[in-house]
């Protein structure tokens, strides 16, 4: 336990390659090219989803339903997913595994992730009682592999902007702190969500945040992810109003 706990608090080094040491000057500011280009993407990408301006008008609905949590899914495979993976490969040249694409500290992450959704499945299970949660996630529930196939689309996507490109992008420029600047966007994409869950969003983006940031990995945060609210969407479902 005694080693385990001290593997687990080690830090890793991402020293930055002389690319992400590349500055630019904007009205006298020099700012740190990679980084700002990441942060200006995410802050766009946030935007546009929630303005839901690449959904036709014809096919948003306001009501959560699944049909919609799909489309929403995909169109954030496209913003979340597609773009900042773009930017990555033909913007900065670089390779998507310094952004957390890869398994990375796979033992300690599959441990790490495990264990995480076993501590968390009592309080999951406490919130998806709970009136507001019902009255936000049930409606999105169909069944199993529906769902999870949604989720898995939609958190994957949400892992790689802030957990990956922004986040890995920002502790090169910045160092750690970065963990906690690449949660700020995360939280605000939270706002309409459940009071509770919206309180919550700055620890657990922390948290999703360092464990991409101890393994290397942006995998371990979007299983964790889902399953989470793959569950928070099942038990909201069959918890009785």
């Amino acid at each position: 336990m005694r080693t385990f706990l001290a593997r687990l608090t080690t830090a890793p080094s991402y020293p930055p390659d002389p690319i992400d040491l590349r500055t630019f000057v904007l009205a006298g500011l020099r700012l740190p090219r990679l980084a700002t280009v990441a942060i200006a993407v995410v802050v766009f990408a946030v935007i546009f989803d929630f303005s839901r301006t690449f959904i036709p008008d014809e096919l948003i609905a306001y009501d959560r339903n699944p049909a919609m949590q799909r489309i929403q899914a995909f169109e954030r495979l496209l913003l979340y997913g597609a773009v900042p993976m773009f930017v990555i490969v033909f913007g900065f040249r670089d390779r998507p595994s310094r952004y957390g694409v890869r398994l990375g500290e796979w033992r300690l992450g599959l441990v790490l992730t495990v264990v995480g959704c076993a501590l968390m499945t009592p309080l999951v299970l406490w919130f998806a009682a709970q009136p507001d949660a019902r009255l936000w996630y049930a409606p999105s529930w169909s069944n199993l592999p529906d769902v999870l196939v949604t989720n898995a689309v939609d958190l994957a996507s949400a892992e790689f902007l802030f957990r990956g490109f922004l986040m890995f992008a920002l502790v090169r420029a910045i160092g750690p702190i970065g963990v906690l600047v690449a949660t700020f966007p995360f939280v605000l994409s939270h706002l309409t969500k459940p009071e509770l869950e919206l309180f919550s969003t700055l620890a657990g983006g922390m948290a999703y945040g360092w464990l991409a940031w101890r393994t290397g990995s942006i995998v371990w945060g979007a299983i964790a992810h889902t399953y989470i609210l793959t569950l928070v969407m099942a038990a909201a479902a069959a918890a009785p109003g």
